[in-house]
């Protein structure tokens, strides 16, 4: 029996609440203990071990075709890839057939997303004050966690209708989608032109097989993994392929059957069950081992902390009433401010790809400590506050 019976009828969720909040809860629950592993792991004497797994060399591939990374790495740009494939079908379908679908409501992600990415940021800068050397930190806040964001939606259940998960995976998507365009103009070591022109060819082969409206999906498939290896040399964040390959799926083939449906069938439980709470086990695990108040009150910490816990949710929030006061754009379906601004929080959870721009400004050390404290005390404050606004009445 299909556990998500929109994937395979085209039938709205909403048609069958209790078996697709179920799996959202058993997957957001799976997700909380791998986090919750992860802390444990890193701030006990598992530590050197937890370091040392995800630190080992892992080879892919053969002679010049062949990529070594660590094994964090393969989980945060190749398997996260195939997690923005399932998450880049999930919005394709919401945009053509489902809660935003319609014209008003699609353009609010975006523009809440640009005032959530917008806001933090200046929080960050007005809280640094006149610490030069830390400003290139500015866009450490502006970053959602998708899978976290997604797995504390689930564990709410009907407490967020869901045309406001549809809405927070918009705008966690455009999010993460801005970020890694922050990272490759600002914080990119070069753009390699040669894999670059290589990605754009592979991608218009994906336009050709989009017209065509073939059934197969192995085709996609396997050009997908041609363009994440074109991206991956480009110097590109490579988790971006996945999201393009999504694009390109067709809604409908030939046959009249669905491959954007079929896919995101098959990759659900893969991906909720095992890539995100792998995902989390490697990237949750802060160590707070040596740091005091005087690393709590540093001001990196606090500007993070401001940046995810107030300008997060202040930056969607306004953005979505400047949008509806100049009649640009519709709220979620059902959705009222005291909702819209819980999701505004949710998407104050920064965890990896904070910690990632974080690294990428200030490389290892006391900052990059202090950095880890903002961002975990930024998303677990930004988390209480969401869920509060949610649940309560």
């Amino acid at each position: 029996m299909p556990v998500e019976y929109r994937y395979v009828t085209n039938c709205p969720m909403s048609q069958h609440p209790d078996r697709a909040s179920n799996t959202d809860v058993a997957a957001s629950l799976v997700l909380l203990a791998a986090t919750v592993l992860a802390l444990i792991c890193a701030n006990s004497a598992l530590a050197p071990l937890y370091k040392s797994v995800l630190a080992a060399p892992l080879t892919i591939g053969w002679g010049d075709f062949a990529i070594a990374d660590p094994v964090k790495s393969w989980i945060k740009n190749a398997l996260m890839a195939v997690f923005f494939i399932y998450v880049g079908l999930e919005i394709k379908v919401e945009f053509t057939e489902g809660a935003l679908a319609d014209r008003k409501r699609a353009i609010l992600p975006f523009i809440a997303a640009a005032g959530g990415m917008a806001m933090p940021a200046l929080v960050y800068i007005a809280a640094i004050g006149g610490h030069g050397a830390l400003m290139r930190g500015w866009a450490i806040p502006s970053a959602t966690d998708i899978a976290f964001a997604i797995g504390v939606v689930g564990l709410l259940g009907r407490h967020v209708p869901g045309s406001l998960k549809a809405f927070l995976l918009a705008i966690a998507v455009i999010d993460d989608l801005g970020a890694i365009l922050i990272i490759a103009v600002f914080y990119s070591g070069g753009i390699a032109l040669g894999p670059l022109v290589a990605a754009l060819a592979i991608v218009a082969v994906l336009a050709f097989l989009n017209r065509q409206g073939g059934r197969a999906l192995w085709p996609y498939l396997a050009i997908g993994v041609a363009l994440w290896i074109a991206v991956y040399h480009s110097g590109i964040n490579p988790t971006l392929a996945g999201v393009v390959l999504a694009l390109f799926v067709p809604l409908k083939d030939a046959a009249g059957g669905s491959p954007v449906h079929r896919l995101a069938h098959a990759l659900k439980y893969p991906v909720v069950f095992g890539i995100m709470p792998l995902f989390a086990f490697a990237n949750a695990g802060v160590s707070v081992a040596g740091m005091g108040l005087a690393d709590v009150f540093a001001p990196l910490t606090l500007a993070i902390v401001l940046g995810l816990a107030l300008g997060k949710p202040a930056g969607i929030t306004l953005a979505i009433w400047g949008a509806r006061q100049l009649d640009l754009a519709s709220p979620p379906a059902g959705a009222n401010w005291r909702q819209l601004t819980g999701i505004g929080a949710l998407a104050g959870i920064g965890f990896t790809m904070s910690l990632f721009v974080g690294y990428l400004a200030f490389g290892d050390g006391v900052r990059m400590d202090q950095v880890r404290l903002g961002v975990l005390i930024g998303s677990v404050l930004a988390t209480a506050f969401g869920v509060g606004m949610l649940v309560t009445r």
